[in-house]
């Protein structure tokens, strides 16, 4: 059969109406991804705590900074960040909590935001009654961090040490780069060509390794040496020669395409089943094939499960290797389940004749195939849009990669990567700090939550038009949202941006507004502990809240109020990050 001429769709969201007030750091993100979606969008802005999107025919959101937390603890981005571990978990790789310079907890917030919507708005086409959605900037942050509270809380301790340090490395003529080894022999090459001592290259290769994991990574000083004594075009040589990638780290790159995902219609298809009589969440009925790794595709489908999907993960024959990485809760890992709990799974060798039959007919009876395998792997194993769309024609068939085709001579597009091409590793950080990428998985998460909202549009498309769709999102798409704000400003945050003050005993983080009054005060607050140094800026009239320096305490933390819990492992769990009625 020829391949199916894609049909390039009109948005979901064309021909409704909406209108959005509030603060501008939990409106602007969202309101630009309703717009691309083809709303038409009436926005104001209105200083307060909370954004409010009213859609024509009747379905709300409202997005606060507090929706679980005290609101005098939760006030701001850079206190949500302080209260939920986001700057003790940024702040690892420089051995002290650093609130990131973007507004990372709002661009998450917001695209709950638009991904409740978009679930309300299809529960709506599919029969329900939901009216209205509620999140929050505290329960992005949450999310966020699932991964570093779940392994923090298990009972194992971690794999590798968890000491200051990490890349970027700079070369001898000042190059600022990020490295990228997916394989220790390539790893080891690299350093080999640049003389590092051997013994270096082998106790460094763990933590690098581990650094997606853990935030931080304390390799032997050799390494950066080494570095520091190679010229630009001699690392690059190095790369070319052992299989490793070098980037060096780019300024923001400014603004990308109006939608950081594209959509294409498909063959003509049944509209998915009515929601069951009485409470459902959207998404109740309908199934989501995953076949994804790392962090990306798993948390998209997550995200979907958590709206009520039956998600199906594709695994390879003995399972995934990462259900395994330590710290584990009942032999199972820590941050393996805070992407995957819930999930049903089944092994399949997609390399094998038999194994692509088999993917092929779960997809005939799926309503969403989801993966991030590497780019021209769907086609090499038959199993891309057209081969899956002609086996079921209602199938929302959704692609989570890297650099989305729009960045030719791009290097490998994972994290880090995408971090120093993009110019996130100048956006995170304050203009007295060299430009790093954040060791925390800030694209990867935030492309994960891009992959969730495409899907959901692509199941609002599929009941709007009555065809399968195939939607793409990327990592890029997740840099240029995070970037958006700070490309408009074309200035950097200002020194000390969002450092949190010492306090005898711990750490104290003003909210943005009161960040200059604190300041005036540093010198007393180091000699009160924190709950009365807190105490005495909030009775100047400041806003400020404790800083998490340790995540297993979040799970007994009053600010949270009993919001972590144990699932069946014993593996700490967030809430679900939106609350429907």
């Amino acid at each position: 059969m020829a391949p199916l001429a894609p049909v390039r769709a009109a948005p979901p969201l064309t021909d409704v109406r909406l209108r959005a007030f509030g603060p501008a750091a939990l409106t602007g993100p969202a309101t630009a991804h309703l717009r691309a979606l083809g709303a038409a969008v009436e926005s104001s802005l209105v200083p307060g705590p909370t954004a409010h999107f009213e859609v024509s025919g009747g379905v709300r959101a409202e997005t606060s900074w507090a929706d679980l937390c005290p609101p005098g603890d939760a006030a701001d981005e850079a206190t949500v960040q302080a209260l939920t571990g986001i700057s003790h978990v940024h702040g690892r790789r420089d051995g002290a909590p650093r609130g990131l310079a973007a507004d990372y907890a709002a661009t998450c917030a917001s695209v709950l935001t638009v991904q409740g919507l978009l679930a309300a708005l299809l529960a709506q086409a599919r029969g329900g009654s939901t009216t209205s959605v509620a999140t929050g900037a505290d329960r992005a942050a949450l999310l966020t961090v699932s991964q570093y509270l779940a392994a923090a809380a298990a009972d194992e301790q971690e794999a590798v040490e968890l000491g200051p340090g990490g890349p970027p490395f700079t070369s001898a003529d000042g190059v600022r780069f990020e490295l990228e080894a997916l394989e220790p022999g390539s790893w080891a090459a690299f350093w080999r060509r640049l003389g590092a001592p051997p013994e270096a290259v082998r106790t460094g290769w763990r933590p690098f390794q581990f650094r997606y994991a853990t935030a931080t990574a304390p390799l032997p000083a050799e390494l950066h040496a080494a570095a520091r004594a190679a010229d630009w075009p001699t690392v690059q040589q190095a790369a070319a020669g052992s299989g490793a990638e070098v980037c060096r780290l780019h300024p923001p790159t400014g603004p990308g395409p109006a939608a950081p995902w594209d959509f294409d219609l498909g063959r003509p298809a049944d509209r998915a089943a009515r929601l069951p009589a009485g409470p459902a969440l959207p998404l109740t009925g309908l199934t989501v094939l995953e076949a994804g790794r790392r962090i990306q595709a798993p948390l998209a489908a997550h995200l979907l499960g958590l709206l009520g999907a039956d998600v199906l993960r594709i695994e390879p024959p003995g399972g995934d290797p990462l259900r395994g990485m330590p710290p584990c809760c009942d032999d199972v890992s820590a941050r393996w389940l805070a992407l995957n709990r819930g999930k049903r799974a089944v092994e399949i060798d997609i390399k094998s004749r038999t194994g692509q039959a088999e993917l092929t007919e779960l997809a005939a009876g799926a309503d969403v195939f989801l993966h991030n395998w590497a780019p021209g792997k769907a086609e090499q194993l038959g199993l891309d849009a057209d081969a899956l769309g002609a086996a079921n024609p209602g199938l929302v068939y959704a692609y989570t990669g890297g650099w989305g085709g729009r960045l030719p001579g791009a290097p490998i597009g994972t994290d880090f990567m995408v971090q120093a091409r993009t110019g996130v590793g100048e956006v995170v950080r304050a203009a007295d700090e060299a430009p790093a990428p954040s060791l925390m998985t800030l694209i990867d998460v935030l492309g994960g939550l891009h992959g969730a909202e495409a899907v959901l549009a692509g199941l609002l498309l599929r009941e709007r038009t009555g065809r399968g769709v195939r939607v793409e999102s990327s990592l890029l798409g997740a840099a240029e949202t995070l970037t958006a704000s700070a490309t408009r400003l074309r200035a950097r945050r200002p020194a000390g941006f969002r450092r949190p003050l010492r306090t005898a005993d711990g750490w104290v983080a003003p909210a943005d507004g009161s960040a200059a009054g604190a300041a005036a005060t540093a010198a007393g607050l180091r000699r009160r502990p924190t709950t009365e140094a807190v105490a005495v800026l909030r009775a100047q009239g400041l806003t400020a809240t404790a800083v998490t320096t340790d995540l297993r305490a979040l799970a007994t933390d009053p600010r949270l109020d009993g919001a972590l819990t144990r699932d069946r492992h014993g593996a700490l769990a967030v809430p679900t990050p939106w609350r429907f009625s």
